[in-house]
């Protein structure tokens, strides 16, 4: 099969930091290049691949110079150079967003988005929007309208393989991991140590849409004992933070689309314990491989019943539900179904 994957251009794919639709789009690239398809990949020029790469710029746009106009220009181009080679492919998978959602469907060839976000604000574009599409989590779809082509939810995966499972005595600190933005929630992470006594160690990218939140909530908190602010982890490290957690603070203030943290870091034996927002309780089972919570108050409270968890099952249940080859499968199916009924 001939196959287009389409990425977004703000990290590089894989994401050397912060990028969890880059991710995504690697994990599926690479395994189904092992299976035997022909992948062509649109994504920015530093990324890593067995596809043939067509870069829409030169480095990925996250920590880039250019204006948001500049950016907004380069993500439309890297979708039209991928519907201008249109006839080169059997199905085009589009993950980018607004712009591949306002234009991918429109191209005459099988064609299927994956809606990895929220639609805030943009429905006019999904309403006219022509192709097949899927969410990553049920949550998403429920804040959809009715709309043909819908071929299901999909759930995001990880290389289970590559995220290490620690057996043994941990460093014994909560850690926060997620962009520095209000709506991801660090400044609760912060309450939460404070209360409990308990070290904390905040890692992520210092969100460019919020550079004031950093300043004003988070950096004049950071101790250098209590709190601790690691800067943005690579995927090597972010592997070592969560190996030596006690557990993953998520105090999320948004509906969460997915929240791959949450999977990395239950692939450890992590567990999560996280705020009933968005897909948070599709991806973390309660009291089995953390604690799905409403508060302040009773996320207090779960972090000192973490040791009731079983961090063997945390892996197990991340290795049955949300291992890279499930997802592969999942997309292959999609896939063959589309190019029937067109």
């Amino acid at each position: 099969m001939r196959i287009a994957q389409i990425s977004q251009l703000n990290s590089s794919v894989p994401p050397k930091g912060y990028g969890g639709t880059e991710l995504i789009v690697s994990l599926l690239t690479e395994a189904l290049i092992r299976r035997g398809h022909q992948v062509t990949l649109f994504a920015s020029g530093d990324s890593v691949t067995k596809a043939e790469l067509i870069p829409g710029c030169e480095h990925c746009l996250i920590y880039s110079d250019k204006s948001p106009k500049e950016k907004h220009i380069l993500a439309m181009l890297n979708v039209i150079h991928c519907l201008q080679k249109a006839e080169e492919f059997d199905i085009i998978h589009n993950h980018s967003f607004p712009e591949g959602l306002a234009m991918a469907g429109s191209s005459g060839k099988p064609t299927l988005t994956t809606l990895h976000e929220n639609l805030d604000g943009m429905e006019s574009l999904f309403v006219r929007y022509e192709g097949w599409y899927n969410t990553v989590s049920n949550t998403t779809k429920a804040f959809l309208s009715e709309k043909e082509k819908f071929v299901g939810t999909i759930y995001n995966a990880i290389d289970c393989d590559s995220h290490p499972f620690n057996r043994g005595e941990r460093q014994g600190y909560l850690l926060f991991l997620a962009s520095l933005a209000p709506h991801k929630g660090a400044h609760i992470a912060i309450e939460v140590a404070k209360r409990t006594g308990r070290r904390l160690i905040i890692t992520g990218n210092i969100n460019e849409g919020f550079p004031e939140y950093f300043r004003e909530e988070i950096e004049p908190r950071i101790d250098g004992e209590l709190i601790q602010y690691f800067g943005e982890a690579n995927p090597q490290q972010k592997r070592d933070l969560f190996s030596e957690a006690d557990c993953l603070l998520a105090p999320i203030n948004w509906e969460e689309p997915f929240g791959l943290q949450f999977i990395e870091a239950m692939a450890c034996g992590t567990p999560v314990v996280v705020f009933n927002r968005g897909a948070a309780p599709e991806v973390v089972s309660h009291n089995q491989t953390g604690f799905v919570v409403n508060t302040l108050e009773e996320m207090v409270a779960a972090v000192k019943n973490v040791p009731l968890i079983d961090r063997r099952f945390c892996r197990q249940y991340v290795q049955e539900h949300f291992d890279v080859e499930r997802m592969v499968d999942e997309y292959e199916a999609v896939y063959e179904y589309i190019l029937e009924r067109s």
